[in-house]
């Protein structure tokens, strides 16, 4: 048994959907999540700048004495993630390799569509993992650069007019090319999970990327004997971003359904 903390970090709010599906499957592990909402969104950096900001985020978490590392940032698990195992000694786990196996094992017709940000669809992360596993699927892939924002604004909603003309006019493709499952690439994207899957209807299943990790995760504890060994209490959950902390825990409380004000602090990303 191993009662260190699990470390999770994201580019903002997008890796709390991660956060989330982790404190369903291991309740009594804690938490410490780092949000670098001072410079969301990651999408659209250059590799150069994806790898300074993931080895800082990294560097930050690492002072917890971790047990394991979550990259819940489809943009960093398809750009950096291998560099990141190569430079750390404890498990770092990204979103691409779980979520390309779920998307595989559900499709029924071989058509599979991935959106993420404009690195994650440039590095071709998604693609190749989906292609290594099987490689007749028929694939259709689309960066669709305006969801994160959106997400960190809170627009999200179902009728909500902006949200639903941008979700139609990148999809449309992938409607089109009949895909019946479509990787949401992005930690960002499962919070517009309603609105994507009206518009691609019920025969489409998407794959949530922080669902398919936390489930790696869960599995990894498991087999290494490392889960919390406290079966009596809920696990702590501690939560530190780069720009205003209220801001995030207002944006938190709606997502986690949990109020996280007064967990929140403010950190000087940039130091490390």
């Amino acid at each position: 048994m191993d009662n260190r903390p699990i470390g999770v970090f994201d580019s903002g709010v997008g890796g709390l959907t991660a956060v989330r599906q982790l404190i369903q499957l291991l309740p009594n592990e804690d938490i410490i999540y780092f949000g670098d909402t001072g410079r969301v969104p990651y999408g659209g950096r250059s590799k150069e700048i994806l790898v300074r900001y993931a080895r800082q985020d990294v560097a930050f978490l690492t002072q917890f004495d971790l047990k394991a590392i979550v990259v819940a940032c489809g943009t960093i698990s398809s750009t950096a993630l291998e560099l990141l195992t190569q430079e750390n000694d404890i498990p770092i786990l990204g979103v691409v390799e779980p979520a390309a196996a779920a998307a595989v094992r559900t499709t029924r017709n071989g058509r599979i569509g991935v959106v993420g940000t404009s690195a994650t669809i440039r590095s071709g992360a998604y693609e190749a993992a989906i292609h290594r596993l099987r490689p007749d699927i028929a694939l259709e892939s689309r960066a669709c650069p305006l969801f994160v924002p959106l997400v960190e604004n809170g627009r999200v909603a179902r009728g909500d007019r902006v949200v639903e003309q941008v979700t139609s006019e990148y999809l449309a493709p992938l409607r089109d090319a009949g895909v019946d499952s479509l990787v949401l690439g992005c930690t960002h994207y499962p919070l517009l999970e309603t609105v994507i899957g009206d518009y691609m209807g019920s025969g489409v299943t998407l794959i949530d990327t922080g669902r398919e990790c936390a489930a790696a995760l869960a599995r990894l504890l498991e087999m290494e004997n490392a889960l919390c060994a406290r079966r009596d209490a809920p696990g702590e959950r501690r939560y530190y971003v780069s720009d205003s902390a209220e801001d995030f825990a207002s944006l938190a409380a709606i997502f986690l359904g949990d109020d996280v004000a007064g967990k929140v602090e403010h950190v000087a990303i940039e130091a490390y």
